[in-house]
Protein backbone atom coordinates (compact mmCIF):
# COMPACT_ATOMS: atom_id res chain seq x y z
CA UNK A 1 0.00 0.00 0.00
CA UNK A 2 0.98 3.48 -0.98
CA UNK A 3 2.31 5.84 2.23
CA UNK A 4 -0.30 8.32 1.19
CA UNK A 5 -3.41 5.73 1.74
CA UNK A 6 -1.74 4.40 4.77
CA UNK A 7 -2.08 7.91 5.94
CA UNK A 8 -5.49 8.50 4.23
CA UNK A 9 -6.46 5.47 6.00
CA UNK A 10 -5.11 6.12 9.30
CA UNK A 11 -7.27 9.67 8.86
CA UNK A 12 -10.59 7.80 8.39
CA UNK A 13 -10.03 5.33 11.41
CA UNK A 14 -9.60 8.22 13.34
CA UNK A 15 -12.96 9.69 11.85
CA UNK A 16 -15.36 6.69 12.53
CA UNK A 17 -16.86 5.97 15.57
CA UNK A 18 -15.62 2.75 16.44
CA UNK A 19 -12.15 4.55 16.74
CA UNK A 20 -13.13 6.99 19.02
CA UNK A 21 -10.18 8.42 21.26
CA UNK A 22 -9.57 7.31 24.72
CA UNK A 23 -7.81 7.93 27.62
CA UNK A 24 -6.73 4.11 26.95
CA UNK A 25 -5.44 4.76 23.49
CA UNK A 26 -2.33 6.77 25.05
CA UNK A 27 0.27 7.61 27.28
CA UNK A 28 -2.42 8.90 29.62
CA UNK A 29 -1.80 11.39 32.41
CA UNK A 30 -5.09 10.96 33.96
CA UNK A 31 -6.01 10.38 37.46
CA UNK A 32 -9.52 8.99 38.20
CA UNK A 33 -11.49 9.80 41.34
CA UNK A 34 -14.17 7.67 42.73
CA UNK A 35 -16.23 9.83 44.04
CA UNK A 36 -18.64 7.47 46.08
CA UNK A 37 -19.10 4.70 48.65
CA UNK A 38 -21.15 2.12 49.92
CA UNK A 39 -22.87 4.47 52.13
CA UNK A 40 -22.80 8.00 49.70
CA UNK A 41 -26.05 7.63 48.33
CA UNK A 42 -27.58 10.29 50.73
CA UNK A 43 -30.27 12.59 48.38
CA UNK A 44 -27.44 15.36 48.71
CA UNK A 45 -24.69 13.52 47.35
CA UNK A 46 -24.28 15.59 43.81
CA UNK A 47 -24.55 18.88 45.58
CA UNK A 48 -21.93 17.76 48.06
CA UNK A 49 -19.55 16.57 44.96
CA UNK A 50 -20.37 19.88 43.26
CA UNK A 51 -18.46 21.76 46.15
CA UNK A 52 -15.53 19.96 45.91
CA UNK A 53 -15.19 20.62 42.15
CA UNK A 54 -12.38 23.27 42.76
CA UNK A 55 -10.97 21.15 45.73
CA UNK A 56 -10.10 18.40 43.21
CA UNK A 57 -8.87 20.05 40.37
CA UNK A 58 -6.36 21.56 43.26
CA UNK A 59 -6.02 17.84 44.09
CA UNK A 60 -4.83 16.61 40.13
CA UNK A 61 -7.50 14.77 39.43
CA UNK A 62 -8.83 14.27 35.87
CA UNK A 63 -11.49 12.43 35.33
CA UNK A 64 -14.53 11.43 37.89
CA UNK A 65 -16.36 8.16 38.63
CA UNK A 66 -19.99 9.01 38.98
CA UNK A 67 -22.17 6.05 40.99
CA UNK A 68 -24.84 4.92 38.40
CA UNK A 69 -27.25 7.61 37.06
CA UNK A 70 -30.42 5.90 36.63
CA UNK A 71 -33.91 5.15 39.03
CA UNK A 72 -33.11 1.90 40.69
CA UNK A 73 -34.44 -0.40 43.23
CA UNK A 74 -31.44 -0.28 45.78
CA UNK A 75 -30.35 3.19 46.98
CA UNK A 76 -26.95 1.96 45.91
CA UNK A 77 -27.77 2.15 42.17
CA UNK A 78 -26.51 -1.21 41.04
CA UNK A 79 -30.35 -2.38 40.74
CA UNK A 80 -31.28 -0.57 37.53
CA UNK A 81 -34.95 -0.02 37.05
CA UNK A 82 -35.64 3.01 34.82
CA UNK A 83 -32.34 3.67 32.91
CA UNK A 84 -33.76 6.94 31.24
CA UNK A 85 -34.92 7.90 34.75
CA UNK A 86 -32.14 10.26 36.11
CA UNK A 87 -33.31 11.13 39.21
CA UNK A 88 -31.95 8.65 42.03
CA UNK A 89 -31.23 8.35 45.79
CA UNK A 90 -28.11 10.23 45.00
CA UNK A 91 -30.00 13.20 44.12
CA UNK A 92 -32.00 15.17 41.03
CA UNK A 93 -31.27 15.33 37.03
CA UNK A 94 -30.62 18.63 37.71
CA UNK A 95 -28.37 18.83 40.57
CA UNK A 96 -26.77 15.92 38.59
CA UNK A 97 -26.38 17.86 35.63
CA UNK A 98 -25.25 20.73 37.61
CA UNK A 99 -22.48 18.81 39.45
CA UNK A 100 -21.29 17.53 35.69
CA UNK A 101 -21.03 21.49 34.62
CA UNK A 102 -19.30 22.48 37.91
CA UNK A 103 -16.78 19.92 37.13
CA UNK A 104 -16.21 20.34 33.62
CA UNK A 105 -15.71 24.05 34.19
CA UNK A 106 -12.58 22.92 36.49
CA UNK A 107 -11.42 21.28 33.53
CA UNK A 108 -12.64 17.50 34.68
CA UNK A 109 -14.48 14.89 32.89
CA UNK A 110 -17.45 12.82 34.15
CA UNK A 111 -17.60 9.30 33.91
CA UNK A 112 -20.99 7.33 34.73
CA UNK A 113 -21.48 3.89 36.10
CA UNK A 114 -22.64 1.84 33.43
CA UNK A 115 -24.74 -1.00 35.35
CA UNK A 116 -26.16 -2.57 32.33
CA UNK A 117 -25.85 -6.80 32.65
CA UNK A 118 -28.79 -6.80 34.61
CA UNK A 119 -31.80 -4.99 35.67
CA UNK A 120 -35.23 -5.22 37.93
CA UNK A 121 -38.53 -4.84 36.88
CA UNK A 122 -40.73 -1.71 37.28
CA UNK A 123 -43.23 -3.79 39.93
CA UNK A 124 -42.41 -7.34 39.05
CA UNK A 125 -39.54 -9.79 37.81
CA UNK A 126 -39.73 -8.99 34.60
CA UNK A 127 -42.00 -5.95 33.64
CA UNK A 128 -39.16 -3.21 32.18
CA UNK A 129 -40.01 0.18 31.40
CA UNK A 130 -38.54 3.35 30.02
CA UNK A 131 -37.20 1.40 27.91
CA UNK A 132 -39.74 -1.27 27.42
CA UNK A 133 -38.58 -4.60 26.96
CA UNK A 134 -40.14 -7.58 26.88
CA UNK A 135 -38.86 -11.21 27.93
CA UNK A 136 -36.94 -11.63 25.30
CA UNK A 137 -34.53 -9.59 27.18
CA UNK A 138 -33.91 -11.88 29.75
CA UNK A 139 -31.29 -14.59 29.08
CA UNK A 140 -32.67 -18.46 29.30
CA UNK A 141 -30.15 -19.11 31.89
CA UNK A 142 -31.77 -16.54 34.60
CA UNK A 143 -34.25 -17.49 37.72
CA UNK A 144 -36.78 -15.77 36.09
CA UNK A 145 -39.80 -18.34 34.70
CA UNK A 146 -40.88 -15.97 32.23
CA UNK A 147 -37.54 -15.32 30.54
CA UNK A 148 -37.23 -16.11 26.87
CA UNK A 149 -33.84 -14.59 25.41
CA UNK A 150 -30.57 -16.81 24.27
CA UNK A 151 -28.22 -18.23 26.11
CA UNK A 152 -25.96 -15.36 28.40
CA UNK A 153 -22.82 -15.05 26.84
CA UNK A 154 -21.07 -13.98 30.18
CA UNK A 155 -21.52 -14.58 34.28
CA UNK A 156 -24.92 -14.96 36.22
CA UNK A 157 -25.94 -12.59 38.20
CA UNK A 158 -28.48 -13.87 41.14
CA UNK A 159 -29.93 -10.55 42.36
CA UNK A 160 -31.58 -8.80 39.27
CA UNK A 161 -33.01 -10.08 35.28
CA UNK A 162 -29.53 -11.03 33.87
CA UNK A 163 -30.20 -9.30 30.03
CA UNK A 164 -29.40 -10.62 26.73
CA UNK A 165 -27.49 -7.90 24.84
CA UNK A 166 -27.65 -10.14 21.58
CA UNK A 167 -30.86 -8.54 21.10
CA UNK A 168 -30.67 -5.89 18.96
CA UNK A 169 -33.73 -3.88 20.69
CA UNK A 170 -31.57 -3.73 23.60
CA UNK A 171 -28.45 -2.47 22.16
CA UNK A 172 -30.36 -0.10 20.61
CA UNK A 173 -32.19 1.22 23.30
CA UNK A 174 -28.83 1.09 25.68
CA UNK A 175 -27.09 2.66 22.65
CA UNK A 176 -29.35 5.59 22.78
CA UNK A 177 -29.68 5.52 26.72
CA UNK A 178 -25.88 6.25 26.65
CA UNK A 179 -25.28 8.47 23.49
CA UNK A 180 -28.31 10.00 23.85
CA UNK A 181 -29.60 10.61 27.49
CA UNK A 182 -26.31 10.07 29.55
CA UNK A 183 -23.99 12.50 26.74
CA UNK A 184 -26.66 15.29 26.95
CA UNK A 185 -26.29 15.83 30.35
CA UNK A 186 -22.55 15.65 30.13
CA UNK A 187 -20.89 12.51 30.50
CA UNK A 188 -18.06 12.09 28.86
CA UNK A 189 -16.75 8.51 30.45
CA UNK A 190 -18.06 5.18 30.78
CA UNK A 191 -16.91 2.49 33.57
CA UNK A 192 -18.90 -0.29 32.52
CA UNK A 193 -20.15 -2.57 35.92
CA UNK A 194 -19.56 -6.25 36.10
CA UNK A 195 -18.57 -6.63 33.04
CA UNK A 196 -17.84 -10.13 33.09
CA UNK A 197 -21.54 -10.68 32.96
CA UNK A 198 -21.71 -9.69 29.10
CA UNK A 199 -19.36 -10.45 25.93
CA UNK A 200 -16.87 -7.55 25.83
CA UNK A 201 -17.82 -7.04 22.20
CA UNK A 202 -20.94 -5.53 23.16
CA UNK A 203 -19.03 -3.17 25.36
CA UNK A 204 -17.09 -2.35 22.69
CA UNK A 205 -20.13 -1.28 20.40
CA UNK A 206 -21.59 0.45 23.16
CA UNK A 207 -18.37 2.89 23.90
CA UNK A 208 -18.87 3.56 19.65
CA UNK A 209 -22.35 4.80 20.90
CA UNK A 210 -20.82 7.21 23.07
CA UNK A 211 -17.48 7.80 21.85
CA UNK A 212 -16.10 8.49 25.53
CA UNK A 213 -12.95 10.18 25.98
CA UNK A 214 -12.65 7.62 28.82
CA UNK A 215 -13.66 4.07 29.21
CA UNK A 216 -12.63 1.13 31.82
CA UNK A 217 -14.58 -2.66 32.29
CA UNK A 218 -14.51 -4.10 35.74
CA UNK A 219 -13.91 -7.47 35.58
CA UNK A 220 -13.16 -9.17 38.94
CA UNK A 221 -12.31 -12.42 39.06
CA UNK A 222 -11.00 -15.06 41.47
CA UNK A 223 -6.97 -14.74 42.14
CA UNK A 224 -5.06 -17.27 42.88
CA UNK A 225 -2.10 -16.86 43.72
CA UNK A 226 -0.41 -19.54 42.38
CA UNK A 227 -1.89 -18.58 38.51
CA UNK A 228 -1.63 -14.97 38.94
CA UNK A 229 -0.61 -14.72 35.16
CA UNK A 230 -3.73 -16.49 33.82
CA UNK A 231 -5.53 -13.99 35.80
CA UNK A 232 -4.04 -11.31 34.12
CA UNK A 233 -4.41 -12.98 30.93
CA UNK A 234 -8.32 -12.95 31.81
CA UNK A 235 -8.01 -9.07 31.78
CA UNK A 236 -6.03 -8.37 28.70
CA UNK A 237 -8.91 -10.77 26.86
CA UNK A 238 -11.73 -8.58 28.10
CA UNK A 239 -9.29 -5.79 26.49
CA UNK A 240 -9.27 -7.37 23.30
CA UNK A 241 -12.72 -8.50 23.31
CA UNK A 242 -13.37 -4.51 23.20
CA UNK A 243 -11.80 -4.46 20.18
CA UNK A 244 -9.04 -2.48 22.45
CA UNK A 245 -11.46 0.38 22.52
CA UNK A 246 -11.79 -0.02 27.18
CA UNK A 247 -9.31 -0.72 29.70
CA UNK A 248 -9.97 -2.60 32.72
CA UNK A 249 -9.69 -2.21 36.25
CA UNK A 250 -6.06 -4.08 37.06
CA UNK A 251 -7.85 -6.33 39.81
CA UNK A 252 -4.29 -8.18 39.27
CA UNK A 253 -2.27 -5.58 41.18
CA UNK A 254 -5.02 -5.20 43.33
CA UNK A 255 -4.64 -8.34 44.94
CA UNK A 256 -0.86 -8.20 44.77
CA UNK A 257 -1.12 -5.38 46.52
CA UNK A 258 -3.13 -6.93 49.39
CA UNK A 259 -1.07 -10.02 49.89
CA UNK A 260 2.34 -7.51 50.09
CA UNK A 261 0.79 -5.51 52.56
CA UNK A 262 -0.94 -7.89 55.15
CA UNK A 263 1.79 -10.24 54.84
CA UNK A 264 5.31 -7.93 53.85
CA UNK A 265 5.14 -10.57 50.95
CA UNK A 266 5.89 -7.46 48.63
CA UNK A 267 7.96 -10.43 46.25
CA UNK A 268 5.12 -10.92 44.67
CA UNK A 269 4.77 -7.45 42.55
CA UNK A 270 7.54 -9.24 40.55
CA UNK A 271 7.12 -11.50 37.92
CA UNK A 272 9.63 -13.90 36.42
CA UNK A 273 10.45 -11.60 33.51
CA UNK A 274 11.57 -8.79 36.22
CA UNK A 275 8.17 -6.67 35.51
CA UNK A 276 5.28 -5.63 37.47
CA UNK A 277 3.38 -8.56 38.33
CA UNK A 278 0.20 -7.34 37.95
CA UNK A 279 -1.54 -6.06 34.69
CA UNK A 280 0.70 -3.31 34.40
CA UNK A 281 2.99 -5.63 33.32
CA UNK A 282 2.06 -6.65 30.37
CA UNK A 283 -0.17 -3.87 29.30
CA UNK A 284 0.09 -1.06 31.05
CA UNK A 285 -1.81 1.64 29.04
CA UNK A 286 -5.36 -0.80 28.93
CA UNK A 287 -4.90 -1.06 32.79
CA UNK A 288 -6.63 1.29 35.52
CA UNK A 289 -4.93 0.79 39.17
CA UNK A 290 -6.55 1.14 42.88
CA UNK A 291 -6.11 0.57 46.15
CA UNK A 292 -9.18 0.32 47.16
CA UNK A 293 -13.70 0.74 45.80
CA UNK A 294 -17.16 0.83 47.60
CA UNK A 295 -17.15 -2.90 46.95
CA UNK A 296 -13.58 -4.02 48.25
CA UNK A 297 -13.07 -1.81 50.66
CA UNK A 298 -14.53 0.42 53.63
CA UNK A 299 -15.81 3.39 53.26
CA UNK A 300 -16.15 6.37 56.04
CA UNK A 301 -13.95 4.56 58.21
CA UNK A 302 -12.29 1.27 58.53
CA UNK A 303 -14.32 -1.63 59.31
CA UNK A 304 -17.03 0.16 57.61
CA UNK A 305 -18.85 -0.93 53.94
CA UNK A 306 -18.64 -3.73 51.98
CA UNK A 307 -15.37 -4.82 52.79
CA UNK A 308 -15.35 -7.66 50.50
CA UNK A 309 -10.93 -7.12 49.69
CA UNK A 310 -9.59 -4.57 51.44
CA UNK A 311 -5.82 -3.31 51.82
CA UNK A 312 -5.55 -3.53 55.48
CA UNK A 313 -6.54 -0.05 56.52
CA UNK A 314 -2.69 1.12 58.13
CA UNK A 315 -0.99 0.05 54.50
CA UNK A 316 -3.31 2.38 52.71
CA UNK A 317 -1.15 5.00 51.84
CA UNK A 318 1.45 1.73 50.90
CA UNK A 319 -0.91 0.94 48.14
CA UNK A 320 -1.16 4.90 47.07
CA UNK A 321 2.94 5.05 46.72
CA UNK A 322 2.99 2.06 44.36
CA UNK A 323 -0.04 3.05 42.37
CA UNK A 324 0.71 6.37 41.59
CA UNK A 325 4.12 6.37 40.92
CA UNK A 326 3.75 3.61 38.60
CA UNK A 327 2.21 3.09 34.55
CA UNK A 328 -1.97 2.63 34.48
CA UNK A 329 -4.11 4.97 35.13
CA UNK A 330 -3.94 5.72 38.84
CA UNK A 331 -7.97 5.78 40.65
CA UNK A 332 -8.28 7.53 43.74
CA UNK A 333 -10.91 6.55 46.04
CA UNK A 334 -12.53 9.12 48.08
CA UNK A 335 -12.85 8.15 51.19
CA UNK A 336 -9.20 7.88 51.35
CA UNK A 337 -9.22 11.36 50.79
CA UNK A 338 -11.92 13.29 52.81
CA UNK A 339 -13.20 10.62 55.76
CA UNK A 340 -9.36 8.93 56.06
CA UNK A 341 -7.74 12.69 55.89
CA UNK A 342 -4.95 10.89 53.66
CA UNK A 343 -5.48 14.22 51.30
CA UNK A 344 -2.33 15.87 51.77
CA UNK A 345 -0.09 12.87 51.48
CA UNK A 346 -1.96 11.47 48.66
CA UNK A 347 -1.79 15.48 46.80
CA UNK A 348 1.85 15.25 47.04
CA UNK A 349 2.04 11.99 45.48
CA UNK A 350 -0.04 13.00 42.88
CA UNK A 351 2.30 16.12 42.14
CA UNK A 352 5.35 13.94 41.83
CA UNK A 353 3.61 11.96 39.30
CA UNK A 354 2.57 15.22 37.35
CA UNK A 355 6.18 16.99 37.83
CA UNK A 356 7.79 13.92 36.56
CA UNK A 357 5.17 12.77 33.92
CA UNK A 358 4.61 9.98 35.05
CA UNK A 359 2.03 8.31 32.70
CA UNK A 360 0.61 5.01 32.01
CA UNK A 361 2.91 3.79 29.83
CA UNK A 362 6.22 4.59 32.11
CA UNK A 363 8.41 2.59 32.67
CA UNK A 364 9.51 0.32 35.32
CA UNK A 365 13.06 -0.77 36.55
CA UNK A 366 12.13 -3.11 39.50
CA UNK A 367 15.00 -3.10 42.30
CA UNK A 368 14.40 -5.14 45.03
CA UNK A 369 11.32 -7.02 45.87
CA UNK A 370 11.58 -9.44 48.68
CA UNK A 371 9.72 -9.82 51.88
CA UNK A 372 9.55 -6.29 53.94
CA UNK A 373 10.65 -4.56 50.76
CA UNK A 374 9.71 -3.31 47.44
CA UNK A 375 11.86 -1.14 45.34
CA UNK A 376 11.27 0.40 42.00
CA UNK A 377 12.39 3.20 39.44
CA UNK A 378 10.16 4.65 37.15
CA UNK A 379 11.43 6.36 33.85
CA UNK A 380 14.95 6.83 34.85
CA UNK A 381 13.55 9.45 37.45
CA UNK A 382 11.64 8.87 40.02
CA UNK A 383 12.30 6.28 42.61
CA UNK A 384 9.80 4.49 44.92
CA UNK A 385 10.04 2.17 48.28
CA UNK A 386 7.72 0.31 50.16
CA UNK A 387 7.31 -1.99 52.95
CA UNK A 388 9.05 -1.65 56.42
CA UNK A 389 12.85 -2.55 55.18
CA UNK A 390 14.77 0.17 54.41
CA UNK A 391 15.74 1.11 51.05
CA UNK A 392 17.65 4.32 49.34
CA UNK A 393 18.53 4.70 45.41
CA UNK A 394 22.08 6.20 46.81
CA UNK A 395 23.66 9.48 45.96
CA UNK A 396 21.99 11.58 43.51
CA UNK A 397 18.65 11.20 44.51
CA UNK A 398 16.46 13.67 46.82
CA UNK A 399 13.79 12.76 49.14
CA UNK A 400 10.89 14.04 48.01
CA UNK A 401 7.76 12.86 50.59
CA UNK A 402 7.51 9.71 52.63
CA UNK A 403 5.47 8.67 55.61
CA UNK A 404 5.02 5.58 57.21
CA UNK A 405 6.74 2.53 55.31
CA UNK A 406 7.33 4.59 51.80
CA UNK A 407 9.26 6.99 50.15
CA UNK A 408 9.91 8.75 47.04
CA UNK A 409 12.64 10.41 45.29
CA UNK A 410 13.21 12.27 42.18
CA UNK A 411 16.68 12.29 40.67
CA UNK A 412 19.21 15.34 41.26
CA UNK A 413 18.83 18.31 43.48
CA UNK A 414 16.05 20.67 43.56
CA UNK A 415 16.50 24.21 43.15
CA UNK A 416 16.86 26.77 46.26
CA UNK A 417 13.56 27.39 47.51
CA UNK A 418 12.28 30.39 49.67
CA UNK A 419 8.53 28.98 50.68
CA UNK A 420 7.18 25.27 51.04
CA UNK A 421 3.48 24.44 50.94
CA UNK A 422 2.31 23.46 53.98
CA UNK A 423 -1.20 22.17 54.37
CA UNK A 424 -4.28 22.84 57.05
CA UNK A 425 -7.01 20.45 58.11
CA UNK A 426 -9.46 20.79 60.57
CA UNK A 427 -13.04 18.40 60.71
CA UNK A 428 -15.59 19.58 63.29
CA UNK A 429 -14.99 23.09 63.85
CA UNK A 430 -18.48 24.08 64.84
CA UNK A 431 -18.29 27.34 62.91
CA UNK A 432 -21.83 29.45 63.24
CA UNK A 433 -23.38 31.03 60.09
CA UNK A 434 -21.34 33.97 59.21
CA UNK A 435 -17.93 32.90 60.42
CA UNK A 436 -14.97 31.22 58.57
CA UNK A 437 -12.38 29.39 60.07
CA UNK A 438 -8.63 30.93 60.05
CA UNK A 439 -4.81 29.72 60.94
CA UNK A 440 -3.03 32.84 62.83
CA UNK A 441 0.38 32.29 63.44
CA UNK A 442 3.80 34.12 64.27
CA UNK A 443 4.54 34.60 60.13
CA UNK A 444 3.47 36.79 58.04
CA UNK A 445 0.88 35.14 55.71
CA UNK A 446 -0.31 33.99 59.47
CA UNK A 447 -1.03 37.41 60.31
CA UNK A 448 1.13 37.61 62.88
CA UNK A 449 -1.13 37.08 65.56
CA UNK A 450 -3.55 39.50 64.01
CA UNK A 451 -6.91 37.03 62.97
CA UNK A 452 -7.71 40.14 60.13
CA UNK A 453 -4.72 39.15 58.14
CA UNK A 454 -4.93 35.55 58.99
CA UNK A 455 -4.72 32.78 56.32
CA UNK A 456 -8.75 31.50 55.13
CA UNK A 457 -9.38 28.25 55.10
CA UNK A 458 -12.01 26.74 52.51
CA UNK A 459 -14.92 24.64 53.53
CA UNK A 460 -15.19 21.05 52.32
CA UNK A 461 -19.17 20.97 53.09
CA UNK A 462 -22.13 23.14 54.49
CA UNK A 463 -22.86 22.01 57.52
CA UNK A 464 -21.26 23.64 61.25
CA UNK A 465 -19.21 20.75 60.98
CA UNK A 466 -17.76 20.47 57.75
CA UNK A 467 -13.98 19.95 57.36
CA UNK A 468 -11.97 23.25 56.47
CA UNK A 469 -8.66 22.77 54.43
CA UNK A 470 -6.28 24.98 52.92
CA UNK A 471 -2.51 25.12 51.86
CA UNK A 472 -0.26 27.88 52.16
CA UNK A 473 3.53 28.75 51.53
CA UNK A 474 5.51 29.44 54.52
CA UNK A 475 9.51 29.30 54.94
CA UNK A 476 11.48 26.07 55.04
CA UNK A 477 12.91 24.42 57.75
CA UNK A 478 11.00 26.86 60.39
CA UNK A 479 8.93 26.02 63.61
CA UNK A 480 5.60 27.61 63.10
CA UNK A 481 3.52 28.57 65.93
CA UNK A 482 -0.17 28.96 65.52
CA UNK A 483 -3.47 28.57 66.15
CA UNK A 484 -7.35 27.99 64.64
CA UNK A 485 -9.33 30.99 64.92
CA UNK A 486 -13.43 31.51 64.38
CA UNK A 487 -13.80 35.30 62.49
CA UNK A 488 -17.07 36.80 61.19
CA UNK A 489 -15.18 39.95 60.44
CA UNK A 490 -15.63 41.94 64.00
CA UNK A 491 -15.03 39.19 66.67
CA UNK A 492 -12.45 36.55 66.97
CA UNK A 493 -12.93 33.09 68.73
CA UNK A 494 -9.19 31.95 69.53
CA UNK A 495 -8.85 27.85 70.12
CA UNK A 496 -7.85 27.09 73.79
CA UNK A 497 -3.99 26.49 74.93
CA UNK A 498 -2.45 24.12 73.68
CA UNK A 499 -0.45 20.90 75.27
CA UNK A 500 3.09 22.66 73.51
CA UNK A 501 5.54 24.87 75.88
CA UNK A 502 4.21 27.54 74.04
CA UNK A 503 0.48 27.05 74.20
CA UNK A 504 0.35 27.18 70.28
CA UNK A 505 0.16 24.33 67.83
CA UNK A 506 3.72 24.13 66.21
CA UNK A 507 5.11 22.73 62.73
CA UNK A 508 8.48 22.41 61.79
CA UNK A 509 8.45 23.10 58.04
CA UNK A 510 10.06 20.73 55.78
CA UNK A 511 13.48 21.79 53.61
CA UNK A 512 12.87 22.69 50.19
CA UNK A 513 10.68 19.54 47.78
CA UNK A 514 8.63 18.17 50.43
CA UNK A 515 5.42 19.42 52.22
CA UNK A 516 4.30 19.51 55.93
CA UNK A 517 0.47 18.10 57.24
CA UNK A 518 0.00 19.86 60.61
CA UNK A 519 -2.18 16.69 62.42
CA UNK A 520 -5.71 18.85 63.35
CA UNK A 521 -8.76 17.05 62.82
CA UNK A 522 -11.47 15.86 65.00
CA UNK A 523 -11.18 19.22 66.69
CA UNK A 524 -13.85 21.58 68.61
CA UNK A 525 -13.16 24.58 70.17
Amino acid sequence: MKLQHILLASLLAGALPGFAATEQAKSSTAVLFQSFHWHSANGAFYGDLQSKAADLKDLGITHVWFPPPSDAGSPEGYLPRQLNKLDSSYGSEGALTSAISVLKAQGIESVADIVINHRIGSTDWGDFTNPTWDCRAVVKEDEWTGKCGNKDSGDGFDAARDIDHSQAFVQIDIKSWLGTRLKGVGFTGIRFDYAKGYAPRYAGGYHDAMRPNFCVGEVWTDLDFNAVDAHRQGLLKYVEGTGGKCGVFDFTTKGLLNQALRYNEYGRLRDSAGKPAGGIGRNAQKMVTFVDNHDTGPSESCGVGQNHWPVPCDKVIQGYAYVLTHPGIPSVYAPHVYQWRLRDAIKALILLRNEQSITSTSEVAIQRAESGLYAAIVDNKVAVKIGPADWSPGAGWTLRTSGNQYAVWTKGKLAECTTVPVSFSIANAATLAGQNLYVVGNQTILGDWTPAQGFKLSSQGGDNNATWHGTVELPPATLVQYKYVKWDGSTASWESQQASASGNREVSTPACGSSAVPSADNFRF
